[in-house]
């Protein structure tokens, strides 16, 4: 049997972290993802899916990720039920995240303005370089 999602949106609200009785990173959140196809004239359409994350993949999201941020999960469906306080019985599907890539630039995924984010740099300049110089009977093929 195969159960996987893939999906890539934006995040509709900052993701929080939290932590069960036994200790485990937990973040829940929901991203829009517009939909492929448009009827000419209509409206843009967006789902909006709620998706869980666990242990280490909940910590990345909620450290690296805010509002608005674009990102690319896999996982997989669930389906979970229950019964409202007044009796009713609903049904509840979630993606469960397995991993989270970064799909925006540094600036629009939120990361590049917060402190606490390493940020790369180069500092080097072009003393530091030597040109080498071949000719085509060097070359390996």
């Amino acid at each position: 049997m195969i159960n996987v999602v893939v999906l890539m949106g934006r995040l509709t609200a900052d993701p929080e972290l939290r932590t069960t009785p036994n200790g485990i990173s937990v973040t829940s959140f929901s991203i829009a993802v517009d939909r492929t196809y448009q009827k000419a004239g209509a409206e843009k359409q967006t789902d909006f899916i709620n998706i869980v994350a666990w242990r280490g993949t909940a910590e990345f999201i909620t450290r690296y990720f805010r509002k608005g941020s674009m990102i690319a999960i896999t996982g997989s469906l669930q389906m979970r039920s229950y019964t409202d306080k007044d009796g009713n019985k609903r049904t509840v599907y979630d993606v469960v995240c397995d991993n989270a890539s970064f799909c925006g630039s540094k600036a629009e995924s939120g990361t590049a303005s917060r402190p606490d984010t390493p940020v790369a740099f180069n500092n080097t300049d072009a003393s530091d370089f030597e040109e080498i110089s071949m000719n085509d009977e060097d070359l390996p093929f």
